[in-house]
């Protein structure tokens, strides 16, 4: 059973999503799942809570059971992308790299473009391999927000 709550933010309309057991959803902006019930889990309490502290600056990491689900590929990808430090950022090429398939550059934006726990799972940490902004689900200006915000609170 999924349970899905939404959330007005600073960075706009939020929906997260959890099945009793970790976080399977975080979306920016308001997705529904028809056979979501619509409360406000302690599971959600305490992933709204993060976010908010690290929208605010004050929390760095999240120590969230999260459980997106994917193929193998995708999973490998999503793992790699929550090893990147806080106010980093990485290519898709060293994503490749990380999951030992150096050729899986563009598989690896797929994937990336694909994760379903936004934020949590930091998929803004990555950009082309020219340094510029590519692709964010969220949009670019928001994938710029999130890494501003972390640049600033890098080093506190």
């Amino acid at each position: 059973m999924k349970n899905i709550f939404y959330y007005e933010t600073e960075i706009g309309k939020i929906s997260i999503v959890e099945n009793g057991i970790a976080i399977t959803h975080m979306h920016l902006g308001e997705i529904t799942f028809p056979d979501a019930n619509i409360i406000e889990t302690p599971l959600i309490k305490k992933a709204i809570k993060q976010l908010e502290e690290y929208l605010h600056g004050n929390r760095k990491s999240f120590d969230l059971s999260l459980s997106p689900n994917g193929t193998e590929f995708q999973q490998k990808v999503w793992s790699s992308l929550q090893q990147i430090p806080y106010g980093k950022t990485c290519s898709y090429k060293d994503i490749a790299q990380n999951i030992g398939n150096i050729k899986a550059c563009r598989a690896v934006g797929m994937a990336n473009n694909k994760n379903p726990i936004a934020i949590f799972i930091p998929c803004h940490r990555v950009i082309g391999a020219n340094g510029n902004l590519v692709g964010y689900a969220g949009g670019l200006e928001m994938k710029e927000k999130l890494l501003n915000l972390e640049k600033q609170n890098a080093n506190g």
